[in-house]
């Protein structure tokens, strides 16, 4: 069973992570660090506060920008009375903070020294080798990863061995009664009905001529009841019960092989299957025997149904056939459609794409001969490289249309039971893909003309395919072999591909092995729909295997948007972010948020499920515990949100103080608790006279916590309900991509990009940037024609900024951040600006919230579009 195959391996990869292994398992969050800037602290030296356990009284140091941390502890060091101190035994945290710099680092490689021009506050701490509270204990390495653990999470199976063995015992039991007296066949049909309906509710063709056939014996009723021979009354009733059980025993194995359950038949029964001469040049084809469970408001709404098969791949269509019988429901022990049919695809086996998807879509068919899209489901044609052999079991899901354009393995969990089952008849005969020998071309070739390389130079600068067309295509895959990474990027030429044949996938896995990767994050591009090709993904997680654990968070919602067009669980991918979150508790806890809101899409959820069980596994008891309290602090946030919602205008803020109460008591029991938003702040309390909510149509609350750490300030958060913060999250994550390539080159556009986090369906954190306020209030504090004054921000910046310097300093913030975000807003297309989504900081940095409206998609009043903002604000 391919869930136990994916506990195993979950199982293996925990197993290589000991909990003593301090590398690996320090339970500390680690401050983010980039590659040395070397073009912006060239000469650069920072202001540090050294705070330490046993004086009151900071120190004051002014290293330079490429001064390691160690080295930065020793100098430390030298200050203390006590000779017995080494720098090797401690380490440096921001105050306020549960996070420390890394020892081997330099200072100006930390992002919080790039973003932070300020005075740094640093405390010293002692105890570098003690695991911090997030670590996994000795005990963690010694818990099971069981399959019926991860089912008892998921929720996914409706039968058990006990509930299974209840009905089965009952049918033995009136089974032998029916033996010895030739009576009582009623109770014996009935439990047969028990057990399909335990099972699905699916009663197979054998199971039903074989009460057919018992009804008859039992009917004629021959005179010799008790003559020892075949054709005695007796003699048959035992040749068909023997039928009946081994029809019942089939069918438990066809579900069981077909869903998960909690338990596996001893012994597979042997049946027959019609068999086929499947050789590799046969059209394939298979029999669709029935749907069954049809619900009753089906059978009384439509006259008829039918059905249509998909092949796919890569979200394209491979062909389509739709069967021209409309078959009414039958009644037998449930109601189903008993189609039979045998399904002929004029396309050779051997033509087919390794990660083909069969879709097959149920219809009916009204009294006006209309057809209605009734249910669907989908499943790899040659799921681990083989066939499909006999019959087989299929979930449908009842929601609208499948997503053809993403159709692959985990966007529908067939192995999930539904109310309506899809019995299909595989061929018998096995067929295994066979990987074709591929051929090194293009390694003799001549160099192509200079235009020709300038050509692929040009169209290269699209990126993607899908801004090329169909001619510029062709002549990318013409000149394929003259492509690398100078003048081409992978995807570009992959993606150029005319199509998925076994030559052109031999070609394109030959200039796979011989591309040599610019970066490591050229290969994201591959783990896309487009490239369902289980080696390119295979290559592309190889090279993302390279980028080190902060570099991997930063592009970590793309990667766990990418384990959708996976084709199993156990893929590399998937293993990869497991490795990861093992190895870094950000990285665990980033990717627990990231899928807990990804289960709130309409497919593809079943396998965010699974992953998040094996990620908590993965994560030990003290960072599970902590990913419950986080989850119920979101859950109280969400429910206080509600109720200030549905109060009335003058009773919001009484209704919000008194169900404030409920974090009071949740903090009484929990103590502390980290913000999803940043695991490295640890609140202990809430400011209820500093909380609040805002007057615009989503109601937003603020909450104002206590900061767990004595160092720190209080902090403040936005919590958000009736918004997709998902597009707020990706916006700011291409800013903080823009920033990063700005601050490697020297430029520093002093940008404040603030955190946000969908936490759920339509809800969310979002950070407070301190000391900023929007555009509007500012323009407000200068009365009505507050707005029409130029001089009214350079008024607001002198209020608070009396000293000369402080005042070219807040401007020089002002203008840089200022250029930043007119770049930013331009490239992106954000729309929607006006001076209640911007903002300001008494230091001068300017910067954008709500994202709501962004690549060009503006709101319009009376047809005209807010324009994007083009142009300073001065």
């Amino acid at each position: 069973m391919s869930l136990a195959s994916f506990c195993n391996k979950v199982k293996k990869i925990r197993e290589t992570y000991h909990a003593a292994d301090m590398d690996s398992n320090s339970g500390k969050i680690w401050s983010t660090t980039t590659a040395f800037p070397y073009k912006l602290f060239s000469n650069t030296k920072f202001n540090i506060n050294i705070f330490t356990d046993n004086s009151t009284k900071g120190l004051h140091f002014i290293p330079c920008a490429n001064y390691l941390v160690k080295d930065l502890i020793a100098e430390i060091l030298h200050f203390c009375i006590n000779d017995q101190l080494f720098p090797r035994d401690h380490l440096l945290s921001i105050c306020g903070h549960e996070e420390f710099l890394q020892n081997d680092h330099y200072l100006g490689s930390h992002r919080v020294f790039q973003k932070n021009k300020s005075v740094i506050q640093l405390h010293l701490q002692k105890k570098r080798d003690t695991p911090g509270t997030l670590s996994r204990k000795h005990e963690d390495d010694h818990s099971q990863f069981y399959l019926n653990q991860l089912l008892e999470f998921m929720h996914i199976w409706k039968v058990s061995r006990q509930c299974l063995s209840t009905v089965i015992q009952k049918y033995d039991s009136h089974l032998k009664y029916l033996l010895k007296t030739q009576q009582n066949v009623d109770n014996v049909i009935e439990e047969v009905k028990n057990i399909c309906s335990v099972l699905g509710c699916v009663e197979t063709k054998q199971i039903t001529d074989a009460i057919n056939e018992l009804n008859l014996i039992l009917q004629r009723k021959p005179k010799n009841l008790h003559q020892n021979s075949d054709t005695s009354a007796k003699g048959l009733i035992e040749k068909v019960t023997t039928e009946l059980s081994t029809s019942i025993c089939q069918l438990i194995d066809i579900h069981c092989s077909s869903f998960c359950a909690d338990f596996q038949p001893l012994h597979a029964p042997l049946y027959s299957v019609s068999c086929v001469n499947l050789g590799l040049h046969s059209h394939l084809s298979f029999t669709v025997y029935a749907a069954h469970n049809i619900p009753e408001t089906w059978v009384h709404s439509y006259k008829a149904f039918s059905f249509s098969c998909w092949l796919t791949y890569a979200g394209k269509k491979l062909c389509q056939v739709r069967n021209c019988r409309n078959i009414p429901v039958k009644k037998l022990f449930f109601f189903l459609v008993n189609w039979n049919e045998t399904i002929n695809f004029p396309l050779e086996i051997k033509s087919l794409p390794r990660e083909s998807m069969l879709t097959i879509k149920l219809f009916g068919i009204t009294y006006a001969t209309n057809a209605d899209l009734l249910a669907w489901t989908c499943f790899p044609l040659f799921p681990k490289h083989r066939s499909i052999l006999g019959s087989a079991l299929f979930s449908m899901t009842l929601q609208s249309e499948p997503p053809m354009e993403m159709i692959a393995p985990g966007v529908w969990d067939v192995s999930q039971p539904s109310p309506v089952t899809l019995q299909i008849d595989f061929p018998a005969t096995e067929w295994e893909y066979m990987k074709l020998d591929s051929e090194e071309n293009g390694s003799d070739l001549e160099e192509p003309p200079k235009e020709c390389l300038k050509h692929i130079a040009r169209l290269s600068q699209k990126q993607t395919p899908i801004l090329l067309s169909e001619e510029k295509r062709r002549y990318l895959w013409f000149y394929r072999f003259y492509c690398n990474n100078e003048n081409c990027s992978l995807p570009l030429v992959l993606g150029s591909a005319p199509g998925w044949d076994e030559r052109t996938v031999s070609e394109m896995h030959t200039i796979l092995r011989r591309w040599k990767f610019s970066h490591p994050l050229e290969a994201l591009g591959l783990l896309t729909s487009s490239f369902p090709d289980q080696e390119i993904r295979n290559v592309a997680v190889q090279q993302l295997d390279n980028l080190l654990n902060d570099e991997l968070l930063e592009y970590l919602p793309q990667l766990v948007q990418a384990v959708k067009f996976e084709w199993n669980l156990e893929s590399p991918l998937v293993q990869l972010l497991l490795h990861r979150s093992l190895q870094s508790v950000q990285i665990a806890h980033r990717l627990y948020w990231l899928l807990k809101d990804a289960q709130n899409e309409a497919y593809f959820k079943s396998w965010y499920q699974k992953l998040l069980a094996a990620l908590q596994f993965c994560a030990g008891k003290a960072l599970r515990d902590e990913f419950s309290k986080e989850q119920k602090l979101i859950k109280i946030l969400g429910d206080i949100g509600e109720k200030v919602k549905t109060a009335s205008d003058p009773q919001r803020q009484e209704v919000l103080k008194k169900e404030l109460g409920r974090l009071e008591e949740f903090f009484w029991c929990a103590k502390t608790c980290h913000l999803p938003l940043n695991p490295a702040l640890c609140v202990q309390g809430i400011d209820g006279n500093a909380c609040s909510y805002f007057t615009s149509n989503a109601l937003p609350l603020k909450i104002t916590f206590i900061n767990a750490n004595p160092m720190g300030k209080n902090i403040s958060v936005i919590f958000k309900a009736g918004d997709d913060l998902r597009q707020d999250m990706l916006v700011l994550q291409i800013i903080q991509v823009m920033d990063n390539i700005w601050l490697q080159e020297g430029l520093d556009m002093q940008m404040v990009i603030y955190r946000c986090l969908s936490t759920g369906k339509g809800q969310g954190l979002v950070q407070m940037v301190p000391d900023a306020v929007t555009l509007a209030k500012i323009h407000r504090c200068f009365g009505p024609i507050g707005p029409l004054k130029e001089s009214t921000i350079k008024k607001w910046f002198s209020q608070h900024n009396p000293l000369k310097a402080d005042y070219e300093k807040v401007l020089r913030n002002f203008f840089y951040s200022c250029a930043g975000w007119c770049v930013v807003t331009f490239i992106l297309g954000v729309c929607d600006r006006h001076n209640d989504n911007i903002m300001l900081t008494k230091s001068g940095h300017m910067f954008h919230i709500d994202f709501g409206k962004f690549l060009g998609h503006a709101q319009t009043f009376g047809g005209i579009k807010r324009s994007v903002l083009k142009s300073c604000l001065l």
